[in-house]
């Protein structure tokens, strides 16, 4: 009784988040073996019940170190490993029976550490590996000994490894897949793509990244797509950096049932037609209906969010497109695509909100503005709230005032209110909305011009958006 009485103390002792790889947190344990020697033999009679781990960087000495204590579970973790740091990663990869989870990212010496990796790593779970090499360098074939039974999470970054999919097939129990700032060297094409995930049963997340826009399908060796999409039975959320025309030929290929959050990041181009994207998604019940719609943009992207709550989850499913671009017209004009051609079911969203997250904020506010304007709010028929910042109000108010006449409704047919922040008496916004507001009095589908108080409130991160956020161990350059 008095063992079982403080084990559950020490239970609470060294319990730490489950995120949390810090050393602190991962070696909590360690203060209580000094205690006295009836308390070292409880801890390392019960290694699981405390989940004890030992935890290495480039500044432990490794091989010293790990001769004082059991042969515990490893985490080899470390951040701009240098030189005189890359003996102490690789002392501690030696230990390849016990390490449980390397985190590294950016080493001086990545072929050495890398070939230290070419043995099996039976325990090993959580694999994340970053470069920041103008070349990328190149994980040969017999990496992990050509087999990782016990993964469940797996990540490279700027890292080529063309044996990919060999080392994958075993990977049965694998959850995550985080393939980033993929190089053109070491392009991966979405037929191949298609027949990894498919052999993924468990995988919940995938990421894929490009390093640049070089990265796209070969249209003249190109087949059309199969009549029979391969059915991702777990996949939960997709992460995707690259060109539009890769994405196509992805989605057109995969059936996801359990789909509920995407997040997108297109390079800069022409087109942003995606008719198969938008029958993906229409296909998808989970990303077809949604509540509200979030149109932002910043100094070098323009992006739209669409949002539904679910009670299955109790989680936000949601749908994020962004575009990398600086000019405030072609990011208008971005977005307006995006949402005419390649978003079904806008006409669904009742709660529309345009932002921003500008340092300088320059709109020209013209006429071929003021049309994009009226471009982008088309599609929204059912919007009843718009919410502004303030310094898109002006602008949008001025494309409203357009519509009179017969046209009066052609745009935001449903419309009841507006909400702009930081709203004055005069101003304007005021001047350029009145003849809209007086138009709609007259059709008798009245709007009401509201403060908007609480930006903030609205800027809450999706819950695909916080995952695709740097993490403290990612590379903030990747996605």
């Amino acid at each position: 009784m008095i063992r079982i009485d403080v084990l559950e103390i020490f239970d609470f002792c060294v319990i730490v988040d489950p995120v949390s790889r810090s050393e602190r947190a991962t070696e909590a344990w360690q203060e209580l073996v000094h205690v006295c020697r009836r308390w070292r033999n409880l801890v390392f009679e019960s290694p699981r019940r405390l989940n004890l781990r030992l935890y290495c960087t480039p500044t432990t000495p490794a091989r010293d170190t790990l001769d004082v204590w059991p042969a515990l579970p490893l985490i080899v973790s470390g951040s701009m490993v240098s030189p005189s740091g890359t003996d102490n990663v690789i002392a501690a990869l030696g230990q390849n029976h016990h390490v449980l989870e390397v985190l590294l990212q950016g080493f001086a010496n990545p072929e050495e550490v890398l070939a230290t990796m070419h043995v099996p790593f039976p325990k090993l779970t959580d694999l994340r590996l970053f470069s920041y090499d103008e070349t990328p360098p190149v994980v040969h074939d017999s990496f992990l000994g050509g087999s990782a039974t016990r993964l469940h999470s797996f990540k490279l970054s700027g890292i080529s490894f063309p044996g990919l999919p060999g080392l994958l097939l075993s990977a049965t129990h694998l959850v995550r897949l985080d393939l980033e700032r993929i190089s053109h060297s070491g392009y991966i094409s979405p037929e191949a793509t298609v027949a990894l995930l498919s052999a993924l049963p468990s995988l919940k997340i995938i990421s894929l990244g490009f390093q640049s826009p070089q990265s796209h399908p070969d249209w003249g060796s190109q087949r059309p797509p199969p009549s029979k999409r391969s059915v991702l039975p777990a996949l939960q959320q997709i992460r995707f950096k690259g060109v539009t025309e890769y994405l196509e030929e992805l989605v057109a290929r995969i059936d996801t049932p359990q789909l509920d959050g995407m997040l997108i990041r297109f390079f800069n181009q022409i087109d942003f037609d995606c008719p198969r994207l938008a029958q993906f998604i229409n296909s998808t019940p989970t990303l077809r209906a949604h509540d509200e719609a979030h149109v932002e943009f910043d100094d070098s992207t323009a992006s739209v969010m669409l949002r539904s709550w679910t009670s299955k989850t109790g989680f936000y499913c949601d749908l994020l497109i962004h575009i990398s671009c600086s000019e405030p017209d072609w990011q208008l004009s971005c977005i307006e695509q995006v949402c005419n051609s390649s978003l079904p079911h806008l006409s669904m969203v009742e709660d529309l909100y345009i932002k921003h997250r500008y340092w300088q904020l320059v709109w020209k506010n013209d006429a071929i503005e003021n049309d994009l304007w009226l471009e982008l709010l088309l599609p929204f028929s059912a919007v009843k709230n718009l919410y502004l910042a303030k310094e898109f109000a002006p602008g949008v108010a001025t494309a409203l005032q357009q519509l009179v006449g017969g046209r009066t409704t052609a745009v935001l047919p449903c419309l009841q209110n507006i909400f702009v922040q930081a709203l004055k008496a005069s101003g304007p916004f005021q001047e350029n909305i009145g003849q809209f507001v007086a138009a709609r009095q007259l059709s008798d589908r009245p709007i009401a011009i509201l403060n908007w108080e609480n930006l903030s409130d609205t800027d809450e991160d999706s819950n695909v958006d916080e995952d695709f956020k740097v993490d403290e161990d990612s590379d903030p350059e990747s996605m």
